[in-house]
């Protein structure tokens, strides 16, 4: 890397013009003032997207099916029959929200509207499926059954009552009359679910506890009938209990058979836990008996409450309206409905651990009991002492007749509150076939399509916009390019002939001499203050003017601006650096055949290759001269060094024209030379990749850049509208009639250099 130029005095001694970025103007990269321009510039894509949107939304709303709309409104409570529960206070509570929201899915669930399409027919129904005539379709057929409940669940919609029991179902279709009767369907369908449910868990619990019953009552059956054979042997009467011995022996044995009853009424009610809990609906597991005594397994249905609330958020999100299964939102708490249901399998998972492990502890216990009893029974038989196998029969008949009449009585309260633990559903009001079909709005429908269709031209025309490489707005070139803008030249209008006639070749070419008092006069005088200014004190003496890409205007701009520059006391020298195509001699009706190559060479010197022209004696020109077989080599040499040292010190500015940038290394040769470079960009000619590498060549080469000058620009675009109306101000009412542009200045939109 080279030394920082931007920090060192250039040939004169002054200090060189700041760098990329150091001068540029802070531009915010978005302002609304902004967008509205952008959207005013592609309003034509705007006008065919509202065009669009009204006929599109025009189509729909004069093509919309007519929807027949039943209602129905159901109330789900608890009931007054759970106020003959022995246990009320469990089924009193829980939250009902929750309820609610359980009770509503399980209304849209696929079994239960598979239930009502099999009873119905639905799937070979004409008006349900709108075809006419065909096969027999039947609904276990997979495709059959699921486009039948999809098209189901699509058109039935269930909502809940804030602040109450009750809930709202509603079912559209073609059909007026098919719509209440579907609807109906559903409600008597799911009256008898919620009857039958609780009945079936309670079924399950009553086959497993009749099956310890049966087994019980044959253990009374047989101890009774050795009771009786004892009693028949021994007779009543000869019974002495009064025996001390064996009264401690009967009394132990007492107690380890109250323990033996105990344990194996812990072990039955263990054991018929766990079946229940393995063989039900895990769905259904914390709405049946207990699963753990005296507890509910409140983990479960705080879980359950969670995963519903849940559901319900997520269909409210994914359903019409909502903000759809996409959105972060949506996902997260989907991902927390997976976690949930996770979790609450993992809880099932524990509590028909729990319930097995209860289960064979009971067992144990019930077996070690049982042991340690028939020990006990034995030592006493061994004695040989029928009163004491006797007190044993009488026990252990009284211990199981205790335990199987308590069984008994579970079950069959079971059996009562079976009907007892469903909710009780009303059907306030019954579908009715609605008389008329339910229709949007036309204008609404049209309104709505049309906002949708313009939002989407918005969108359409950022992307545009992002897309186009044009660059038409000043703030974007000067960010690209990292320099400010010194001045824009605005485009003016060629002269009439008449006015042509009158001009010399210099006036024709030269508009700051034709118009004065012209904008495109004042933007060069704007042009010349700012160059001036771009270092404090020190004034740039070698001013090179260049470009990118040929007929950006940069000749034009460099003779004006000398013009400008010679019409006050300073003197100025306008060098024709173009070596390949030289064009300045043409400008001022100068003759090209003695020129800078000339000096360059050594064939002539320096006085002798200089012209004037008679309209600004303070202007100096040297043109290129002949064209030579290596310019790049002779604008590099030393000689173009020692020359340009040479005319500093005589003239106050040395105007340099120079050859685009990226056609030819010539320009950034002589901008190592110069102390101020000036870019000449055409307004609507450059591209963002063409200024990018202008752009990284210029920085590359650390030449002195200040800043650069917009070419051609239409002051009547939307970017650049009034941008000089203080200067249509000051001389709109003199220049009005004469205002235009000569052939020159038409060539710096045209420059062919």
């Amino acid at each position: 890397m080279g030394p920082d130029k931007s920090k060192m005095p250039n040939a004169t001694g002054a200090p060189g013009p700041q760098r990329f970025g150091a001068a540029a103007a802070e531009v915010a990269d978005t302002s609304l003032s902004e967008a509205f321009e952008t959207l005013r510039k592609r309003r034509w894509i705007l006008i065919a997207a509202a065009v669009l949107g009204i006929a599109y939304g025009s189509y729909n709303a004069f093509t919309q099916p007519r929807l027949y709309v039943a209602n129905s409104t159901i109330q789900v409570h608890s009931g007054a029959s759970n106020a003959y529960r022995l246990d009320s206070d469990y089924y009193y509570g829980g939250d009902t929200e929750t309820r609610m929201n359980s009770e509503v899915f399980i209304i849209k669930s696929d079994t239960l509207l598979y239930t009502v399409a099999r009873e119905m027919d639905l799937a070979n129904n004409p008006d349900f499926t709108g075809i006419v005539g065909g096969p027999h379709r039947s609904i276990d057929d997979p495709r059959v059954r699921a486009k039948t409940i999809g098209t189901l669940k699509s058109n039935l919609r269930v909502a809940l009552v804030p602040q109450t029991e009750m809930m709202t179902l509603s079912y559209s279709s073609l059909n007026a009359r098919l719509s209440a009767d579907i609807l109906n369907q559903i409600v008597a369908d799911y009256i008898h679910r919620e009857f039958q449910m609780p009945v079936q868990q309670t079924r399950l619990v009553s086959d497993w506890l009749s099956t310890d019953l049966d087994e019980l009552k044959d253990q009374v059956t047989r101890t009774q009938e050795q009771m009786l054979q004892l009693e028949r042997k021994l007779g009543v009467l000869a019974i002495d209990p009064q025996h001390n011995q064996l009264q401690t022996s009967v009394t132990s044995l007492e107690q380890l058979l109250t323990a033996e009853g105990v344990a194996k009424i812990a072990r039955i009610d263990a054991e018929s836990r766990y079946m229940m809990i393995k063989n039900m609906d895990p769905n259904t597991i914390d709405e049946s008996i207990e699963t753990t005594p005296g507890t509910m397994p409140g983990e479960l249905s705080s879980l359950r409450r969670q995963k519903a609330a849940l559901q319900g958020e997520y269909a409210q999100m994914t359903g019409p309206g909502g903000i759809g299964p996409n959105h972060p939102r949506a996902l997260q708490i989907q991902h927390q409905i997976q976690e949930l249901s996770t979790q609450i399998a993992a809880e099932l998972n524990r509590l028909q651990t729990q319930a097995r492990e209860n289960y064979l502890a009971a067992k144990k216990t019930e077996e070690a009991t049982s042991q340690e009893v028939e020990a006990r029974k034995a030592e006493a038989y061994s004695q040989g002492d029928d009163l004491v196998r006797y007190t044993l029969l009488q026990r252990e008949y009284e211990q199981n007749r205790t335990l199987y009449d308590a069984l008994k009585q579970r079950l069959e309260t079971a059996k009562v509150e079976s009907g007892l633990g469903a909710s009780e559903v009303d059907q306030v009001d019954k579908a009715l076939p609605p008389v008329n079909p339910s229709l949007r709005p036309r204008s609404s429908i049209i309104l709505v399509n049309t906002v949708f269709f313009v939002l989407g031209g918005i969108i359409v025309a950022f992307i545009v916009e992002s897309l186009d490489t044009d660059l038409t707005v000043i703030h974007q070139i000067e960010t690209i390019m990292e320099m400010p803008s010194l001045a824009v030249i605005p485009r003016t209008r060629r002269p009439s002939p008449e006015q042509l006639a009158a001009m010399s070749i210099v006036q024709r070419n030269l508009t700051v001499l034709s118009q004065p008092k012209s904008q495109f006069t004042e933007s060069f005088r704007s042009l010349r203050t700012a160059l001036l200014l771009t270092t404090a004190g020190h004034p740039p003496k070698r001013i090179l003017f260049t470009s990118a890409t040929p007929s950006e205007g940069k000749t034009t701009t460099a003779g004006n601006l000398a013009c400008i520059l010679a019409q006050g006391d300073a003197r100025v020298l306008l060098i024709d650096a173009d070596l390949r195509r030289p064009n300045l001699h043409h400008r001022f009706g100068l003759t090209g055949k003695i020129g800078l190559t000339s000096v360059l060479a050594g064939a002539a010197k320096l006085e002798q290759a200089i012209q004037n022209i008679p309209e600004l004696p303070n202007l100096d020109i040297l043109p290129s001269g002949p064209v030579p077989p290596f310019p790049a080599e002779m604008l590099g040499s030393e000689a173009m060094r020692t020359l340009l040292d040479q005319v500093s010190e005589i003239y106050t500015h040395v105007v340099i024209d120079s050859p685009p940038i990226l056609s030819v290394t010539d320009g950034i040769i002589l901008s190592r030379m110069a102390d101020a470079v000036v870019l000449v960009i055409r307004h609507g000619k450059s591209k963002r990749n063409v200024l990018r590498r202008t752009h990284d060549l210029l920085f590359r080469s650390e030449a002195p850049m200040a800043g650069l000058v917009l070419n051609a620009v239409d002051l009547n675009s939307p970017e650049y509208y009034g941008y000089y109306g203080y200067s249509g101000y000051s001389y709109g009412s003199i220049d009005a009639d004469t205002w235009g542009t000569s052939p020159g200045a038409a060539s710096q939109g045209g420059d062919n250099s």
